[in-house]
């Protein structure tokens, strides 16, 4: 392929002529043609990372590599967030020695700060439960300057911790926050309350959501009531109604810092009476949300946590006291809702949500949002209405489709049969410069096949093979079925392969 070369290179320009390229080998090509042609050009951190990137997302481990290699050479400043995505990309064809030794040698290239590269692999370090090397990691690299923030950092630790039912351990690296030169935040608070309530050590947890009182929720916070609420549940459960009762007495005029008139009118002292913990414990929620001073964040905090538990209808009467106060709902409630519905198989209500409510809510879905909908339309085998949300992104100003809601799409369709519109989305997908993964151009091929569709998977398999990608074995196979099924296609299928031969 061609390129119109400008008169005057710049990086900028570069990093626009790459992305454009449908084969990273092409792209990679013209990264590299650039400083023979321009003798005065030098690239910055920004093309590296837009080359890294490419290669990085269309598995390209050897050629991302040597780029790496030649940008620490080159010593120009670069960006952590290039490592980071370096990291990922290792970690997600299970080279985590890789992406270890990456990190370890961060400091021979021109970068300042590694705070989201060190949080990257240790996230990925403990994701994959090598919990010991994740404690070297943190000892050996948390404590020098390059490491802006070890709150994270710290918060991931004791995430796992609590997950393993070591909540007292979890509680002591919380207690020694305060002596490492960081201060726990709200996020701290909740992975270790719900550790210890988790673990029956209620006499630790009330230690500590006191302990909130004067430190995070001096003014009063909202977002708060999350915490407590794991807090009174825990005691619900297990049957201390009355402790409950006592303790939300002194969260809404401690924690939550509501006045007199704020305080919840419900007569919470016979709430108990019928026996039944989730009415007891439907009560105290509702008191802490009338209780509280209203604010969007604490009715966003609480709907989003009630609707990650698929706890639907007290969520929606969250939301519904939401906007009976006079408040917009975020779109962060919005998103936690259909992602909800979309778990039980509630899609129609989920679509409910995006042209219903969000609609009389005025608020505009994002991506993200999107692609939580078209997963869960594409799980329900409804992959052609996901494919209609697809051209309304098209035409929504400021939202465009990603890799992740093209892969959304072309998995989905397969799946129902719908192999030639798949291929349609697949080459749409090319053409805005995404690289589908190995298994995309798989899955298509093999369907193509099974309907008879030859052509197109040829042509399938041919753009693989110019991406310089290696088909399944099955894939073979079910081309050569496909096209020697008929005994006059025997000549073309001899051909296609001689052509296909020689392209590899």
């Amino acid at each position: 392929m061609t390129v119109r070369w400008p008169r005057l290179l710049t990086p900028t320009h570069l990093s626009q002529i790459i992305r454009n390229q449908k084969n990273p080998l092409i792209a990679l090509r013209i990264f590299k043609e650039a400083k023979d042609k321009y003798p005065n050009y030098r690239h910055n951190g920004p093309v590296y990372a837009t080359m890294i990137g490419i290669l990085g997302s269309s598995g390209r481990i050897t050629e991302m590599k040597e780029v790496l290699d030649q940008m620490r050479e080159d010593s120009c400043e670069c960006k952590d967030s290039i490592f980071a995505n370096a990291i990922k990309t290792y970690a997600r064809v299970g080279l985590l020695n890789e992406a270890i030794s990456l990190f370890k040698n961060i400091p021979q290239f021109n970068c300042v700060n590694w705070t989201e590269s060190f949080n990257t692999l240790l996230q990925i370090m403990v994701k994959e439960s090598k919990l010991e090397a994740a404690h070297r990691l943190f000892l050996e690299s948390s404590y020098g300057w390059e490491v802006k923030s070890r709150v994270r950092s710290l918060n991931l630790l004791m995430d796992v911790l609590c997950q393993h039912n070591r909540s007292d351990v979890a509680l002591q690296v919380f207690q020694e926050m305060n002596y490492q030169g960081c201060y726990p935040d709200r996020d701290s608070y909740r992975i270790v309350m719900m550790g210890l309530c988790k673990d029956g050590r209620l006499n630790e947890a009330t230690h500590l959501l006191y302990s909130m009182f004067w430190r995070i929720s001096q003014k009063g916070s909202g977002e708060d009531i999350v915490i407590y609420r794991i807090f009174l549940d825990a005691l619900c459960d297990i049957g201390m109604v009355e402790q409950a009762l006592e303790v939300l007495g002194k969260i809404l005029r401690k924690g939550l810092k509501a006045p007199k008139r704020c305080h919840p009118r419900l007569d919470l002292s016979n709430c108990n009476s019928d026996g039944n913990i989730e009415t007891t414990k439907h009560l105290i929620n509702e008191a802490l949300i009338r209780g509280a001073i209203p604010s969007l964040s604490s009715y966003t905090a609480m709907a989003v946590d009630f609707y990650a538990e698929g706890k639907l209808s007290q969520a929606d009467k969250v939301l519904d006291e939401t906007q009976d106060r006079g408040f917009r709902p975020s779109l962060l409630t919005y998103e936690a809702k259909v992602a909800a519905l979309c778990k039980e198989g509630k899609v129609h209500e989920a679509i409910n949500v995006l042209e219903v409510e969000m609609v009389e809510g005025n608020c505009v879905p994002n991506v993200r949002l999107y692609n939580i909908l078209l997963k869960g339309l594409c799980d329900a085998r409804n992959s052609a209405t996901a494919v209609k949300y697809l051209k309304r992104m098209a035409k929504q100003t400021g939202c465009v489709a990603n890799k992740e809601t093209y892969c959304i799409l072309v998995h989905g369709l397969c799946q129902d049969g719908g192999f030639i519109e798949a291929s349609r989305i697949l080459e749409e997908m090319l053409i805005k410069s995404y690289w589908p993964p190995v298994d995309t151009f798989n899955m298509l091929i093999r369907g193509l096949c099974s309907i008879g569709r030859q052509y197109e998977a040829t042509m399938w398999l041919e753009e693989m093979i110019s991406l310089d990608e290696a088909p399944e074995l099955s894939v073979w196979n079910s081309l050569v079925t496909c096209l020697c099924s008929n005994t006059a296609d025997i000549d073309a299928c001899c051909e296609t392969f001689k052509r296909l031969s020689n392209c590899s």
